[in-house]
């Protein structure tokens, strides 16, 4: 077992809990860190990073979801003797362009990448899982998803593989230094395709209807979400919706040796799980 030791932010989130279980696996000493856990660590209360970088090598990086801390986070690691960063961000983000949506990410990327570390990048299509949490499943689970999304495909991601790829990355210094690596699924579907996969699956009647942006805005707002926030998700789907992120890779491959999951595989072990039962 190596000494080093490997900083997990986000350690509760979606990928930062399946990173750490995987690292742990592999005999990496993992520091995990989270508003809830054990070791603290909050985007917004930065003075309780150096405690949390101390003695770090390498560090996974969920970015927060409003640009700029990670610049300072960065100098912070910088000082800390930190060697490597693996950041989380989103698929084709180089095409998003003034796009109000992603500015936190990209914020992210120009901290890792202008840094003097090794850095790598993962850049990751929507997750099949958002399918079964947040922020699908209760419509789903009502019986009609409302999306302001067309035909355009999405390359869905399993969570299962971004966790896979980020701990490979994590545990192999050199290999992956100066990579951005795209991560999707191996083909697209439409919104309205993946719901009719999950209704077929799961045996109930889901339906899914387009929406305007707007429309789209307002029922978050109505249930309870922040108007910014809310608008933000909604500037999301106008991004889909220009096919700037419809295309998929073969980075998974590069990086596992493997194909990723399909969106099937995802919604058979979900429906099997009892994800949607009413």
């Amino acid at each position: 077992m190596s000494s080093d030791t490997t900083l997990v932010l986000g350690a509760t989130g979606n990928t930062g809990r399946r990173v750490a279980a995987r690292l742990r696996l592999r005999g990496t000493h993992v520091r995990v860190a989270s508003r809830s856990s054990q070791t603290p660590f909050d985007w917004f209360h930065p003075a309780h990073w150096d405690q949390v970088l101390q003695g770090v090598t390498t560090v996974y990086v969920v970015p927060p979801t409003v640009p700029g801390p990670v610049h300072e986070f960065v100098a912070r690691a910088e000082a800390a003797d930190v060697r490597r960063l693996v950041l989380l961000s989103g698929h084709g983000a180089d095409d998003w362009g003034d796009s109000a949506f992603g500015l936190d990410m990209r914020s992210a990327e120009d901290a890792v990448r202008s840094s003097t570390l090794e850095w790598t990048v993962l850049r990751a299509a929507n997750f099949a899982q958002n399918f079964d949490g947040h922020p699908f499943h209760a419509p789903l689970a009502a019986g009609e998803l409302a999306l302001p999304a067309g035909a355009v495909p999405e390359p869905f991601i399993d969570l299962e593989d971004v966790a896979d790829v980020a701990a490979a990355v994590l545990a192999e210094p050199g290999r992956h230094a100066g990579r951005v690596y795209e991560l999707t699924g191996p083909r697209g579907l439409s919104w309205a395709e993946a719901v009719e996969l999950i209704s077929r699956a799961s045996g109930l009647p889901i339906a899914y209807r387009q929406i305007s942006p707007a429309e789209y805005t307002a029922a978050l707002v109505q249930e309870g979400w922040r108007e910014n926030e809310a608008h933000l998700l909604a500037e999301m789907f106008v991004l889909l919706e220009r096919g700037v992120t419809a295309w998929t890779t073969d980075d998974v491959v590069t990086v596992l040796g493997r194909a990723p999951r399909t969106f099937e595989d995802f919604v058979l072990r979900a429906a099997a799980a009892g994800a949607w039962r009413r």
